[in-house]
Protein backbone atom coordinates (compact mmCIF):
# COMPACT_ATOMS: atom_id res chain seq x y z
CA UNK A 1 0.00 0.00 0.00
CA UNK A 2 1.31 3.84 -0.90
CA UNK A 3 -0.10 6.74 0.57
CA UNK A 4 -0.84 9.86 -2.22
CA UNK A 5 -1.06 13.29 -0.87
CA UNK A 6 -2.88 14.51 -4.07
CA UNK A 7 -2.91 18.18 -3.05
CA UNK A 8 -4.04 21.31 -5.14
CA UNK A 9 -1.61 24.10 -5.42
CA UNK A 10 1.94 23.95 -6.33
CA UNK A 11 3.56 26.96 -4.22
CA UNK A 12 4.40 26.38 -0.87
CA UNK A 13 6.24 29.11 1.59
CA UNK A 14 9.24 28.23 2.59
CA UNK A 15 8.83 27.46 6.35
CA UNK A 16 6.00 25.21 4.81
CA UNK A 17 7.65 23.21 2.20
CA UNK A 18 10.34 22.51 4.45
CA UNK A 19 8.69 21.18 6.95
CA UNK A 20 6.58 18.96 4.58
CA UNK A 21 9.55 17.95 3.60
CA UNK A 22 11.08 17.11 7.13
CA UNK A 23 7.97 14.81 7.65
CA UNK A 24 8.20 13.24 4.53
CA UNK A 25 11.91 12.27 4.83
CA UNK A 26 11.21 10.74 8.07
CA UNK A 27 8.69 7.97 7.05
CA UNK A 28 10.83 5.05 6.02
CA UNK A 29 10.90 3.49 2.58
CA UNK A 30 7.84 0.90 3.60
CA UNK A 31 5.44 3.85 4.94
CA UNK A 32 5.55 4.44 0.82
CA UNK A 33 4.14 7.92 0.77
CA UNK A 34 4.24 10.50 -2.13
CA UNK A 35 3.37 13.41 -2.74
CA UNK A 36 1.46 14.37 -6.21
CA UNK A 37 0.84 18.34 -6.98
CA UNK A 38 -1.69 19.24 -9.56
CA UNK A 39 -2.17 22.94 -10.66
CA UNK A 40 -4.62 24.84 -9.41
CA UNK A 41 -7.12 26.76 -12.07
CA UNK A 42 -6.72 30.28 -12.36
CA UNK A 43 -8.85 32.20 -10.71
CA UNK A 44 -10.69 34.17 -13.19
CA UNK A 45 -13.74 35.35 -14.37
CA UNK A 46 -15.08 31.44 -14.37
CA UNK A 47 -17.81 29.86 -12.61
CA UNK A 48 -16.88 27.87 -9.13
CA UNK A 49 -18.30 24.65 -11.12
CA UNK A 50 -15.77 25.11 -13.96
CA UNK A 51 -12.47 25.42 -11.92
CA UNK A 52 -13.38 22.67 -9.69
CA UNK A 53 -14.08 20.27 -13.16
CA UNK A 54 -10.73 21.32 -14.58
CA UNK A 55 -9.19 21.10 -10.85
CA UNK A 56 -11.22 17.63 -10.87
CA UNK A 57 -9.78 16.65 -14.73
CA UNK A 58 -5.82 16.95 -12.74
CA UNK A 59 -6.41 15.04 -9.72
CA UNK A 60 -8.22 12.44 -11.72
CA UNK A 61 -4.98 12.30 -13.79
CA UNK A 62 -2.75 12.02 -10.87
CA UNK A 63 -4.52 9.56 -8.90
CA UNK A 64 -2.85 5.91 -8.69
CA UNK A 65 -5.51 3.29 -10.21
CA UNK A 66 -7.69 1.37 -8.05
CA UNK A 67 -6.90 4.05 -4.69
CA UNK A 68 -9.02 4.18 -1.88
CA UNK A 69 -10.17 7.83 -2.53
CA UNK A 70 -10.04 9.75 1.68
CA UNK A 71 -11.09 14.02 1.07
CA UNK A 72 -9.68 16.27 3.53
CA UNK A 73 -13.00 18.07 4.47
CA UNK A 74 -14.08 20.57 7.13
CA UNK A 75 -17.04 18.09 7.58
CA UNK A 76 -15.23 15.01 7.20
CA UNK A 77 -14.80 12.42 10.04
CA UNK A 78 -12.62 13.43 13.22
CA UNK A 79 -9.20 10.93 14.13
CA UNK A 80 -6.97 11.28 16.54
CA UNK A 81 -3.89 10.12 16.38
CA UNK A 82 -4.60 6.47 17.77
CA UNK A 83 -7.71 6.26 15.51
CA UNK A 84 -5.55 7.28 12.11
CA UNK A 85 -3.28 4.55 13.19
CA UNK A 86 -5.48 2.25 13.16
CA UNK A 87 -7.36 3.59 10.11
CA UNK A 88 -3.79 3.61 8.36
CA UNK A 89 -3.92 -0.44 9.57
CA UNK A 90 -6.64 -0.67 8.42
CA UNK A 91 -5.86 0.42 5.03
CA UNK A 92 -2.29 -1.81 4.92
CA UNK A 93 -4.99 -4.77 5.27
CA UNK A 94 -7.05 -3.73 2.54
CA UNK A 95 -4.17 -3.38 0.21
CA UNK A 96 -5.23 -0.98 -2.03
CA UNK A 97 -3.26 2.49 -2.52
CA UNK A 98 -4.82 5.53 -0.21
CA UNK A 99 -5.38 9.20 -2.44
CA UNK A 100 -5.24 11.51 0.15
CA UNK A 101 -7.51 14.50 -1.91
CA UNK A 102 -6.75 18.26 -0.79
CA UNK A 103 -8.58 20.63 -3.13
CA UNK A 104 -8.08 24.25 -3.88
CA UNK A 105 -9.24 27.63 -2.46
CA UNK A 106 -12.54 26.75 -3.20
CA UNK A 107 -12.46 23.13 -2.44
CA UNK A 108 -12.96 19.85 -4.59
CA UNK A 109 -15.58 19.06 -7.35
CA UNK A 110 -18.62 17.57 -5.79
CA UNK A 111 -17.73 14.50 -8.15
CA UNK A 112 -14.89 14.01 -6.55
CA UNK A 113 -16.74 13.61 -2.96
CA UNK A 114 -19.13 11.71 -4.46
CA UNK A 115 -16.59 8.82 -5.78
CA UNK A 116 -14.90 8.89 -1.88
CA UNK A 117 -14.94 6.00 0.08
CA UNK A 118 -13.71 8.10 3.44
CA UNK A 119 -13.83 11.66 4.67
CA UNK A 120 -11.61 12.53 7.25
CA UNK A 121 -10.98 16.22 9.04
CA UNK A 122 -7.65 17.71 10.15
CA UNK A 123 -9.14 20.36 12.67
CA UNK A 124 -12.27 22.19 13.57
CA UNK A 125 -10.18 25.17 11.97
CA UNK A 126 -10.42 26.57 9.37
CA UNK A 127 -6.49 26.00 8.06
CA UNK A 128 -4.35 28.05 5.10
CA UNK A 129 -3.70 25.17 2.77
CA UNK A 130 -0.10 24.63 3.55
CA UNK A 131 -0.50 24.38 7.22
CA UNK A 132 -3.49 21.51 6.44
CA UNK A 133 -0.45 20.02 4.54
CA UNK A 134 2.16 20.23 7.44
CA UNK A 135 -0.02 19.24 9.13
CA UNK A 136 -1.36 15.96 7.56
CA UNK A 137 2.13 14.99 7.08
CA UNK A 138 3.11 15.15 10.86
CA UNK A 139 0.00 13.43 11.43
CA UNK A 140 0.70 10.70 9.20
CA UNK A 141 4.34 10.47 10.57
CA UNK A 142 2.84 10.20 13.99
CA UNK A 143 0.71 7.92 13.07
CA UNK A 144 3.12 5.53 11.75
CA UNK A 145 5.23 5.69 14.70
CA UNK A 146 2.69 4.81 16.96
CA UNK A 147 2.26 1.43 14.59
CA UNK A 148 5.69 1.18 14.64
CA UNK A 149 5.75 0.80 18.54
CA UNK A 150 7.89 4.08 18.69
CA UNK A 151 7.54 6.24 21.94
CA UNK A 152 6.99 9.53 19.22
CA UNK A 153 3.37 9.86 20.81
CA UNK A 154 2.76 9.67 24.47
CA UNK A 155 -0.90 9.25 26.37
Amino acid sequence: MKLVLVAVGQRLPDWAQAACDDFAKRLPPEARFELRTVKAEPRGHKAVEQLLAAERARIEAALPKGARLVLLDERGSAFTTVALARQWQQWQQQGADVALLMGGPDGLDPALKAAAQQSLRLSDFTLPHALARVLLLEQLYRAWSLNAGHPYHRE
